[in-house]
């Protein structure tokens, strides 16, 4: 990340480049820290960085802030298969296929899912699922789904939750190197999961355990949740050159009545609301979006939102989050929220500092800049 010139940020014409930075291969952690808040913290919120452990966060909030959450549960959602060669279900093994699904669609046996294979399936043809033929079950390809037919549509024999469970996998990042582990299945996942159905973790909840819940309440630090169900989008780079021509991957997120009124609340009272992690700013900045109360709105819906530097924040006051990767969305949200140029000194104090990048790493706070 290049510092900017004194245009405005509303105005800038931004580019992928303006995001990019050199990051040292062995900074990139490929397994979380022995213990969740034993994660180290970089507390930016002043105008010089301070070295922290995650486990001090309850002393940097203030008895009345409300943490929100994101209670999304990550799915065993990579699936490994073949095609079968009769094209019908038990048909002898064919070419081989993996599957990374995206979305279960609500009340059915269907799923949108990413496919690679070395020749696309067709449509009625079947694929068969599992790494070992106790656990295999065959889903028929359905179509082309999505944004640019990006995705392939898929039903399954039964419930799709009790397949993955089953026969899937944990769907780790492209830039985690090992296969999935036990240690993964337990670590990928936050403690307060619920509501299944995301395809890669909430990351900067991953730094929270029990004992640290515990500690916040004491404080006198509310809680709140969102269910924003992460996909796999959130991995996929930016391909234009100038940000403001990017489309966004979209996903369904939840914000119940309950959490719009604890945010009313913690405002009235002259507490901050705290965002964990970007999903859940996403979450509460997209439902509130053109409201005059500055409120979100309650309900479920799709967001494609793509937050830029210049952007309105209407609701978050207050950011936990994880350090992302080069180029990416991510980065350009959190150089919205806590602006570029701090940015760009806080990710160069990581790397001179040796933090852990990406899901399994290190921690970030962040205030919201104030123009």
């Amino acid at each position: 990340m290049q510092p900017s010139a004194s245009e405005p940020s509303a105005t800038r014409d931004w580019s992928v480049a303006d995001f990019d930075f050199e990051l040292p291969p062995e900074l990139i952690a490929q397994h979380p820290a022995p213990e969740r808040s034993a994660s180290r913290l970089l507390d930016g919120r002043g105008a010089l960085p301070v070295d922290r452990v995650f486990r001090e966060l309850p002393a940097l909030l203030s008895p009345g802030d409300l943490l929100v959450f994101n209670d999304t549960r990550v799915i065993k959602a990579r699936l490994f298969g073949r095609k079968t060669t009769a094209g019908v279900r038990g048909g002898a093994g064919g070419g081989r296929v993996e599957a990374l699904i995206e979305r279960v669609l609500p009340g059915t046996r269907e799923v949108w899912a990413h496919l690679r294979a070395s020749k696309s399936p067709r449509a009625g043809s079947v694929v068969r699922f599992g790494d070992d033929e106790a656990h295999a079950f065959d889903a028929e390809v359905l179509g082309r789904c999505g944004a640019e037919d990006a995705l392939f549509h898929l039903r399954f024999p039964e419930d799709p939750f009790v397949l993955l469970e089953r026969s899937g996998h944990v769907p780790l990042p492209p830039y985690i190197t090992h296969a999935d582990a036990a240690e993964d299945v337990r670590r990928y996942q936050t403690v307060f999961a619920d509501k299944p159905g995301a395809v890669a973790a909430p990351t900067a909840s991953l730094h929270f355990d029990e004992a640290l819940l515990e500690q916040l309440a004491a404080r006198g630090v509310q809680r709140a949740s969102v269910t924003l169900h992460v996909g796999a989008g959130t991995f996929q780079p930016v391909r234009v050159e100038r940000i403001k021509e990017h489309r966004m991957h979209s996903e369904w997120f939840d914000v119940p009545a309950v959490t719009v009124d604890a945010i009313a609340q913690t405002r009235a009272r002259g507490g901050r609301v705290v965002a964990v992690g970007t999903t859940t700013l996403r979450a509460l900045e997209s439902a509130a979006l053109d409201r005059a109360d500055r409120l979100p709105a309650v309900g479920a819906r799709e967001t494609e939102i793509f937050i830029t530097p210049g952007f309105d924040f209407r609701v978050v006051d207050r950011l936990v989050t994880n350090f992302h990767l080069p180029k990416s969305t991510l980065l350009m949200l959190v150089s919205a929220f806590a602006g570029f140029e701090h940015m760009h000194a806080l990710y160069a104090h990581a790397i001179a500092q040796r933090y852990r990048f990406f899901s399994y790493g290190d921690a970030m706070l962040l205030d919201r800049r104030v123009s």
